[in-house]
């Protein structure tokens, strides 16, 4: 397919706060994209620096003094956590510590880490001398003597002295005058290439530095000089190494609340799951990525308050799988991301481009899948998939696109049985009420076992798509192929089109070839057939297993978890919905 054209991002309106923080400062030396993220788009994700830089500076702030005037000169500690501005450049500075000889004063910066290593000695690292100087600047206009500042360094318990002459101080001022600029205009700057900053950044897997880099293709591209002598190329030639900046799998872990009548609530840190008045689970809050209620199953408010500020969403199915909903915190507020995927989802070309890219994913992985599972590969279906890809890259409207895509399931659903492998003959029929026959798709009720397991194994990759469209910052309920229809999300379900058969069908494919469930975990209900309890609590460990596998991912050759993998490829659509890409590199496996 060949490649979609650049969607330049117009510069939003940004309504922006009175005054520039000496941290954002800091973090706009330090890289540019960082101090974009954290102040216009309210992005944040904590580190273990970044935990441990807030307790420090907790237990400055918790000896908070006064500052006494201008005019009284007095010797030592002045005062600690002190809180000033400068009017004329609009920022605003919070010094830990204030030391005074005299009539002059020095700032006191407490840092996490360590000084920097040079020939000549230690110095403090650019990004810190900015803020320095922003605090220098605010004394100054105070009316206070300050000509130097010190960065105490926590790490090596050191202090580091740098003077601030008229040279430094206008370099701040650029910098402060640069940063404001660049919130301004709204348009977010590019990655870092190559940089050693970006491994220890905690917010490394929302940037994607090398994977953005590497799909913008910009070879040779210009240099970017950044503030106080530190130098980054501002793109990475196309084909060049893809580090593996984001940790292969994710140390927390969903939670499956099944049987009916549970109670969840919290004690502490941890979450205690309650049959009645027996206390029968008990998980750490920091351990769990999500919480999945099966059914009438009961949770505190103070559990939901908790869960809401960890960021830990929330999610409602009915008792035989439906995904009703999700409750979680105000963690996205990325409301740029949200005007534009508005802006683009009325742009019939474009959701069109989007859409033909989603569909041909889905059917090459569909394809892919007949390759690796059927017993014998049935020619004739293989390349009738292929030609379904074909098309669905030439499809001239989305009618036609629907049509393809319900043509290439027909194919890949009437070979599926292929893939099952039957153990269930010879059982008696009193033991075994159900096989796993499977004759084609039926839904709404689903009418046999592998439809059943089909449809959970749907609904769960859809509420993991609209968690991680919530976390991106996207509006899930807006999406370019599927069209908006009340209380479904439209995106998650676009995104998960090529993920259909790579996690939905294969965790039941695995569930099923290694007996995980097995005919006695289905029941009759109505016209339908649905899981047992049990039943339901082995595929969830199916499908928790399917997502855990990792997958070498065809464009960065880094190896991520499928869980991963939907963030990487929802941050990517976010990347080309703003321009900084020029085509969504759809998932397509190998």
């Amino acid at each position: 397919m060949g490649a979609l054209p650049v969607v330049p991002k117009p510069g939003p309106v940004v309504e922006l706060p009175d005054y520039l923080p000496a941290r954002m400062v800091n973090e706009f030396v330090y890289c540019p994209r960082l101090f974009f993220y954290e102040w216009v788009e309210g992005l944040f994700r904590e580190s273990a620096d970044t935990v441990e830089g807030k307790v420090q500076h907790q237990r400055v702030d918790a000896k908070a003094t006064a500052l006494a005037p201008a005019a009284q000169a007095v010797d030592g500690i002045h005062a600690r956590s002190v809180t000033l501005g400068s009017e004329t450049l609009r920022v605003i500075a919070k010094i830990d510590l204030v030391e005074a000889a005299g009539a002059v004063v020095t700032p006191v910066d407490y840092k996490h880490g360590r000084p920097r290593e040079t020939p000549d000695g230690l110095e403090v690292w650019p990004a810190d001398r900015a803020q320095l100087a922003v605090q220098c600047i605010v004394l100054r206009e105070a009316g206070y003597e300050c000509s130097e500042g010190i960065a105490y360094y926590v790490k090596t318990k050191q202090r580091v002295r740098v003077a601030f002459d008229e040279g430094a101080i206008e370099e701040t001022r650029r910098a402060i005058e640069a940063a404001w600029d660049v919130a301004r205009a709204g348009v977010i700057p590019p990655p870092l290439e190559d940089s050693p900053k970006c491994p220890g950044c905690s917010l490394v897997g929302i940037c994607l530095p090398d994977e953005t880099n590497a799909l913008a293709g910009v070879d040779g591209g210009p240099v970017q000089l950044s503030l106080f002598g530190a130098v980054e190329a501002a793109r990475k030639p196309p084909g060049s190494e893809v580090r593996p900046l984001i940790t292969p799998r994710d140390e927390q872990r969903p939670l499956y609340l099944n049987s009916q009548g549970l109670r969840m609530g919290k004690s502490g840190e941890v979450l205690q799951v309650r049959d009645k008045d027996q206390l029968v689970q008990e998980v750490r809050l920091r351990e769990t990525c999500q919480v999945n209620l099966m059914g009438n199953v009961q949770v505190t408010t103070q559990a939901i308050q908790a869960l809401c500020e960890a960021g830990t969403p929330v999610c409602y199915f009915s008792q035989g799988g439906w995904f009703y909903g999700v409750t979680t915190g105000i963690n996205s507020k990325n409301i740029f991301l949200r005007q534009t995927q508005f802006r683009l989802a009325d742009r019939e070309w474009f959701a069109l481009q989007l859409a033909r890219t989603l569909v041909v994913g889905k059917i090459r992985n569909q394809r892919t899948l007949l390759q690796r599972n059927h017993v014998e590969p049935p020619g004739q279906a293989l390349v009738g998939l292929r030609q379904m890809a074909e098309q669905a890259e030439r499809a001239s409207n989305a009618a036609e696109l629907l049509g393809i895509e319900g043509n290439a399931a027909r194919i890949y659903f009437s070979n599926f049985a292929g893939m099952l492998k039957r153990d269930d003959e010879g059982e008696p029929a009193a033991a075994a009420p159900f096989t796993f026959d499977f004759a084609g798709r039926n839904r709404r009720p689903p009418r046999d076992p592998v439809n059943a397991l089909l449809s959970l194994a749907y609904s769960l990759l859809s509420k993991d798509l609209t968690i991680t469209c919530y976390a991106v910052g996207f509006d899930p309920f807006l999406g370019f192929y599927h069209q908006p229809r009340f209380a479904r999300p439209a995106l998650a379900l676009d995104l998960m089109e090529p993920f259909r058969p790579l996690i939905a069908d294969s965790a039941v494919l695995s569930a099923v070839n290694t007996r995980m469930v097995t005919p006695k975990d289905f029941v009759q209900a109505g016209p339908g057939v649905a899981l047992t309890p049990n039943g339901r609590k082995a595929f969830f460990r199916a499908y928790e297993l399917r997502m855990d596998t990792l997958v070498t991912h065809p464009l960065f050759e880094y190896r991520v978890s499928y869980r991963r993998l939907l963030e990487i490829q929802a941050r990517l659509l976010a990347r080309y919905l703003g321009g900084e890409i020029s085509e969504y590199p759809v998932f397509v496996t190998r």
